[in-house]
């Protein structure tokens, strides 16, 4: 059974309480998305495996730590996922990305596919599929199977706020994926947005309406 974490890390919780204000703007939004990001990334790489790496230092020859030959990717829903990525990035820089293209039906709230394009050895890959808001699951839920369908067996999901139908509908349909989340909220409202939520996160991030 994998692992669902709530991250309580006081930066985590802070930065999340800015950028939940609904006068805070895009680019201060943006900034702290990838913040945001990057300090759950943090957490989420916590248990990859290390190998003992020989070295020359400036003084002597010395045995250090080093990642034991992980293939990782980042994989962002678009389009709010993208506000994860450079965050994501900075921490495993080395890591390659792909991406998803679900939207969101406003009538069925069921995922729609536009676009998939993946790495052509993602199936190798550690694989962090990124998406801020977690509101109904449909589209973590279709764009992780979208990943297993193409091989991909070893997956995580990072999401900033979810909503709690939306980490059932994860659990339900995905037991083995390790889900990271920076903040659990109450519930979903009759538009499908969570509550109190931050509104729409891609609108946010990237100044649209």
């Amino acid at each position: 059974m994998a692992k669902v974490m709530i991250m309580e890390h006081p930066l985590i919780q802070h930065k999340i309480g800015w950028i939940r204000k609904s006068d805070t703007g895009s680019r201060d939004f943006r900034e702290m998305v990838g913040e945001i990001a990057m300090l759950m990334c943090y957490e989420a790489t916590r248990n990859l495996e290390l190998e003992d790496i020989e070295i020359e230092t400036p003084i002597c020859a010395t045995t250090v730590k080093g990642l034991k030959g992980k293939k990782l990717a980042v994989v962002p829903i678009l389009r709010a996922g993208l506000g994860m990525v450079d965050g994501m990035l900075a921490m495993i820089p080395a890591a390659k990305v792909g991406h998803i293209g679900l939207y969101r039906d406003p009538k069925t709230l069921e995922p729609v596919e536009y676009y998939c394009k993946l790495p052509e050895d993602c199936s190798e890959r550690e694989v962090f599929v990124v998406d801020p808001m977690l509101a109904t699951g449909g589209s973590a839920v279709a764009a992780i199977q979208m990943l297993k369908d193409k091989g991909v067996r070893n997956i995580h999901f990072l999401c900033i706020i979810a909503a709690p139908e939306g980490l059932e509908a994860m659990k339900a349909a995905h037991p083995d994926v390790d889900i990271y989340i920076g903040a659990l909220d109450e519930k979903l409202n009759d538009h499908g947005y969570i509550v109190p939520g931050l509104g729409d996160a891609g609108d946010r991030i990237f100044g649209t309406k």
